[in-house]
């Protein structure tokens, strides 16, 4: 498999409601041969935020860059690179951006929450 450059990535911006200023890269999936898992990186921009919600599949969250608030549930929590946060399915989430930076993020879910 080739080594895939972050520059090289197509980044593409979600347009869902209640998201703002969230871009997706798609990194790694079944078509690199991963099989049932996709690896994205997701980059809230100053003021970002991804929308609040839940779905059946859990997801492994890895901090990059930047300095965010995690809800999970209810429950508000700080992170900062280096940080993982693992959410379960069915559990209620949101990523908000609190710097004046970039915050971005690996996220890993199954593949069928890759949409």
């Amino acid at each position: 498999m080739p080594i895939l450059k972050n520059k090289d990535m197509k980044s593409v911006e979600v347009n869902m409601e209640a998201a703002k200023n969230v871009l997706k890269q798609t990194a790694i999936t079944s078509k690199e041969g991963w099989e049932g898992w996709s690896m994205r990186i997701f980059t809230l921009k100053k003021e970002g935020y991804t929308p609040s919600h839940s779905h059946p599949w859990p997801h492994i969250n890895y901090i990059i860059k930047g300095i965010g608030t995690l809800f999970i549930d209810g429950e508000e929590q700080s992170v900062s690179p280096g940080d993982t946060a693992y959410v379960q399915g069915g559990e209620k989430h949101q990523f908000k951006n609190n710097g004046d930076e970039d915050f971005s993020f690996i996220c890993i879910v199954p593949e069928a929450g890759d949409k």
